[in-house]
């Protein structure tokens, strides 16, 4: 019988987050040991339910490690940092011999006195298994890919599809990648390309949407087996932020370089076409104000998103609506644990004077003193996304003048219109729906939006990278040199 290890290690690290990545964020999103999460599984466990269920269905044995996520946020602690990674170390030593090693990373995960975190447990652990152990790792696309994370892994997966609906498609790719190395079927090498530019790709919009199609035609044809994008986290300042190509072939490590390089060059040229047409907030509240139709026009707050490590507290937004005199409108979801404390304390329908938003520093702009009305609430919320739930805590949702605010306890980014609708707000009868979300919120709010503009405001995810104050990220790339090729 062979055994197969695995375990889940990861956080998506803005290293430009006022909230530094410690023990309860973790608690607080995902963290479980030996598969105790029961039949629930929780949305960053799907990588791990998918790989024992294929296991069991070859007989195999399973040791299942930790499972462990942050909510994106700044670094993580030091000793967090170590205390998970030595403890998924002291599990495989503990489970040797194993014939495989499944990991689900993110890929972006800074750490105090680590800039590749996932590359250094990668490396550890390939150290204990030996070199002719398989080990594969599944990663989200905005992985920054390091040497390290290549030259230690067998195979690298990445989701394919922003936003991630895709985690499940490619848990079974990868482990069937390895299965087949393990049973003699392939050898896998990987080739990788460095892209030299760093920005944001949508795949919902063409040209990426053809690009990452004409990229999944190729696989499984001419020895390749698996090809990856990382569009890489610009958010991440450290030397390996920007974007690659992985490649993986059968056999053929110069099959695969060519090909990562070719895919690569082809991307770059995509580079100006495939970012998101960003307005200013001036011009979304233009638009805001002259809607009106039977669907909600979507405003996406794209840089207070907590899925790139924002805040999630920041009114910029808020405030502009407010100013505006904007009716039929609704926010979610601003993270202040006090404001819905205080409104659970007073009751559905009650009115009173609080302070909004606006905890956490400069990028999250200034508290707002409003007089609200407390229009719904809901405890233990959890959030549909990606075929899973994830967790928001309780949810308070305020009227002040003709907005609609939804505050929640744990920061969690707008994935689904239940982020309104849990807090009793119908979607259906807003002229207007903010999001604080950079695209995960695509999926779900597309179908009932009349249209979806992505709104370049001030915050911790600013999609203006240049003005970013980067201290290790290369300037070699674009968009801060045109054309790094041309440069040498």
């Amino acid at each position: 019988m062979k055994t197969l290890f695995t375990a889940m290690f990861g956080t998506e690290t803005n290293s430009f987050s006022p909230l530094p990545t410690g023990l309860r964020m973790f608690e607080e999103t995902c963290l479980f040991r030996g598969a105790n999460y029961g039949a629930e599984v929780p949305l960053y466990a799907i990588p791990l339910a998918t790989w024992r269920e294929m296991a069991a269905a070859r007989g195999w044995r399973v040791v299942e490690s930790l499972c462990a996520f942050a909510q994106p946020a700044g670094p993580t602690v030091r000793a967090v940092h170590e205390a998970f990674r030595d403890e998924i170390l002291a599990d495989l030593e503990a489970a040797m011999p194993v014939d495989a090693v499944l990991l689900s990373l993110h890929g972006a995960m800074i750490a105090e006195g680590y800039d590749d975190a996932e590359g250094d447990l990668l490396a550890r652990i390939r150290a204990i298994v030996g070199p002719l152990v398989p080990i594969g790792a599944e990663c989200d696309l905005h992985a920054n890919i390091s040497r390290a994370k290549c030259e230690n892994a067998t195979a690298l997966v990445l989701f394919k599809e922003y936003p991630h609906v895709d985690v499940a498609e490619r848990a079974r790719e990868l482990f069937t990648l390895i299965a087949d190395a393990l049973e003699g079927k392939t050898r896998p090498v990987m080739g990788w390309f460095d892209c030299r530019m760093a920005g944001v790709f949508h795949t919902t919009r063409q040209p990426m949407r053809g690009f990452v199609d004409r990229v999944a035609a190729l696989e499984g044809r001419d020895g390749v087996l698996s090809v990856s994008i990382a569009h890489g986290f610009p958010w991440a300042d450290v030397a390996d932020m920007g974007s690659k190509i992985i490649v993986v072939t059968d056999g053929d490590r110069d099959k695969a370089d060519r090909l990562a390089a070719e895919l690569g060059r082809e991307f770059f040229t995509l580079r100006a076409q495939t970012q998101p047409p960003y307005i200013t907030l001036d011009a979304a509240m233009d638009h805001a104000a002259r809607h009106a139709g039977p669907r909600p026009l979507v405003l996406a707050d794209v840089a207070d998103n907590a899925g790139g490590g924002a805040a999630s507290d920041s009114t910029f937004v808020l405030e502009a609506m407010l100013a505006r005199g904007l009716e039929g409108a609704a926010i979610g979801m601003i993270w202040d644990p006090m404001a819905v404390r205080l409104a659970f304390e007073v009751g559905l329908g009650a009115s009173l004077a609080i302070r909004l938003g606006g905890k956490l520093g400069p990028l999250s702009g200034r508290p707002l003193d409003v007089r609200a009305r407390v229009v719904g609430l809901a405890r233990d919320v959890l959030i549909p996304f990606g075929g899973a739930m994830a967790p928001a805590g309780d949810l308070a949702a305020f009227a002040v003048d003709g907005v609609a605010i939804v505050c929640s306890t744990l920061r969690m980014q707008c994935f689904s219109p239940v982020c309104f609708t849990a807090a009793g707000i119908d979607t259906g009868a807003c002229r207007v729906l903010v999001v604080k979300s950079m695209q995960h919120f695509h999926a779900a709010f597309a179908p009932i939006a009349a249209d979806i503009l992505y709104v370049a405001a001030s915050g911790s995810v600013s999609p203006d990278v240049t003005a970013l104050p980067y201290r290790r990220a290369r300037r070699d790339q674009w968009p801060f040199i045109e054309n790094p090729f041309a440069a040498g």
